[in-house]
């Protein structure tokens, strides 16, 4: 593996808009139109994602972050209608959820359908359950997510987004409060039929302009802002390859070999690896169901997000540092020093699935790649 993942998006909101707009008019009207009024939602990073300039209060969606009428036709006037619903945290209340919908009608050869959109930003602190905390941190962080740049304490991928806010934001008991953004997209057709769409936010960049936007007007609606905004102004990684096909060896990390009947009907995704992230993520090919996820999390206000989970003890015989295996939680977490700095390692999987040694080969190969003595019992790994 390579020790940090290639890049090839330069960011540039002129472009993108630009591109966007070639698209929406190469599609015919009546198709996918609410999957591609999203593509056009995020793909303009400038100044509607800034919150910059003169504009009032009903122009704007999710606390005041996104302007209407800028340019992306999912805030613009269009043939579907469009509707927004918010409540803004505040000092007393530093909760907050906003979403912005769109919902046009169509009619086809083959009859009605209409076409649904929805992007969701929630603003709040980390869940108290540690079992609910590790699933919520996951669906973040698996899969095809990458780091946020600029040394920003999160990651994105095309359809969501995790931003950890500054330690200013904490909540009294000492959790991080985040903001998390989701999308959704669907066509129902007249027989029934409900078919998924990708939302199409116009890939991580724009996902990242939207996240870090909505996070600046949360923080100012809590009372909790630091003295400059956010802001993304590096290119977000990318990932090298697509989900692959899965043969015998998960995310090419030895030690993470299953049987050839185990093996089959599994695809994994390697996501991103650097000195601060690393996830590999193994699921069912005909779906989305979880047959393993491993992460390495090691950027500081990330892993605070798991302060409290790792409990007070090693895991285990033979682990290094603190953590906790549980039997019915599917879930294992493990965090110990390492080249320097606190490492935390999750495994997540279906509490009937036996995944120790998946996560042992795992943890094994990240600490030799970080440089420092291993983890989990059982070598060096290779």
């Amino acid at each position: 593996m390579t020790d940090e993942t290639a890049s090839d998006d330069d960011g540039g909101g002129r472009a993108w808009t630009a591109r966007v707009r070639r698209l929406v008019r190469a599609r015919p009207k009546t198709a996918l139109a609410a999957t591609a009024a999203v593509a056009v939602l995020a793909a303009g990073v400038g100044t509607w994602a800034a919150g910059i300039g003169p504009f009032e209060e009903e122009d704007r969606y999710c606390w005041g972050a996104w302007e209407e009428g800028s340019g992306p036709e999912f805030l613009s006037d269009g043939d579907g209608s469009r509707t927004s619903e918010e409540t803004a945290p505040t000092a007393k209340r530093p909760r907050g959820r906003c979403t912005v919908a769109i919902r046009s009608e169509h009619a086809g050869s083959t009859g009605t359908y209409v076409s649904k959109a929805e992007v969701t930003v929630t603003y709040g602190p980390a869940p108290g359950d540690a079992a609910k905390r590790v699933e919520w941190l996951d669906t973040y962080l698996s899969g095809s997510a990458v780091p946020l740049p600029d040394g920003l304490p999160g990651a994105v991928d095309g359809d969501r987004g995790l931003l950890v806010l500054p330690e200013r934001c904490d909540t009294p008991d000492g959790r991080p409060t985040a903001v998390t953004l989701d999308s959704d997209a669907r066509t129902d057709w007249n027989d029934g039929v409900s078919v998924p769409d990708g939302a199409e936010l116009g890939g991580t960049r724009s996902v990242a302009a939207l996240l870090v936007a909505a996070a600046n007007r949360g923080m100012e609606a809590a009372g909790c802002a630091p003295a400059k905004p956010l802001r993304v102004t590096s290119p977000v990684l990318t990932l090298a390859e697509k989900k692959e096909d899965f043969f015998t060896r998960a995310c090419r990390i030895n030690g993470m070999e299953l049987d050839e009947g185990t093996s089959d009907g599994l695809a994994y995704q390697v996501g991103a690896v650097t000195r601060d992230f690393q996830s590999c993520s193994v699921r069912l090919s005909r779906g989305a169901d979880r047959f393993f996820d491993a992460l390495m999390v090691a950027q500081p206000r990330l892993a605070a997000l798991l302060d409290g989970v790792t409990g007070d003890k090693p895991p285990a015989r033979g682990w290094r540092g603190t953590g906790v295996f549980t039997d019915t939680g599917g879930y294992k977490v493990v965090r110990a020093e390492c080249a320097g700095r606190p490492v935390t390692l999750v495994a997540l999987a279906p509490a009937t699935r036996e995944t120790t040694p998946y996560f042992v080969a795992f943890a094994n190969s990240v600490t030799q790649r970080l440089g420092c003595a291993p983890i989990a019992p059982g070598g060096a790994g290779r």
